[in-house]
C-alpha cells in the first residue's frame, strides 16, 4: 500500500451525466508526481486526516440526542441530556455519553473514487468530502 502526504485546497463541483458531484481538490507533495502517474479515474483511495474542530458541544449535537418537549412545563430543558442513569450505583457509568470536546480527531476516509488526475500541475481530485479544513495535511492510501 502506498501512503502519500497532500494539501487539502478546496471542495468545489463537477457536471458528470447532467449531475452535480461534490469533489475535493488536493494538491500532492513533490513525492506525489510518480503516484499520480500510476492513479487512473474510477480507483479507490482511502484519506485521512484530522478533523475541524467544533470545541466544547453540549449531548444534542455531540451524540444526537432529541432533547425534550418544547411544551409542558420545559422551560430550559429543551436540550439538556435527560436522565444520565440509575440511582443504583450512585454514580455515572464511564462511558455515559455526555457533553464535551468535538472534533479534532483522526477520521479516515475509505473508498473515495478518484474524479481528475492532473500530474501536470500536482493535482487529484476525489469524490466526497475528506477530513479537515483548507490547507490541512491529509495521507492518501492508494
Amino acid at each position: 500500500m502506498t501512503k502519500v502526504l497532500a494539501k487539502k485546497i478546496k471542495m468545489t463541483q463537477l457536471w458528470r451525466n447532467e449531475r452535480v458531484m461534490p469533489v475535493t481538490v488536493l494538491e500532492l507533495d513533490k513525492e506525489g508526481t510518480q503516484f499520480l502517474k500510476e492513479l487512473k479515474e474510477g480507483d479507490k483511495v482511502v484519506i485521512s486526516g484530522v478533523s475541524k474542530g467544533k470545541g466544547f458541544q453540549g449531548v444534542v449535537k455531540r451524540h444526537g440526542f432529541k432533547g425534550g418537549p418544547k411544551s409542558h412545563g420545559q422551560k430550559d430543558r429543551l436540550r439538556a441530556p435527560g436522565s444520565i442513569g440509575a440511582t443504583d450505583p450512585g454514580r455515572v457509568i464511564k462511558g455515559k455519553k455526555m457533553a464535551g470536546h468535538m472534533g479534532v480527531r483522526r477520521v479516515t476516509t475509505k473508498n473515495l473514487e478518484v474524479t481528475k488526475v492532473k500530474p501536470e500541475e500536482n493535482i487529484l481530485m476525489v469524490k466526497g468530502a475528506v477530513p479537515g479544513m483548507r490547507g490541512t495535511k491529509v495521507e492518501i492510501n492508494y
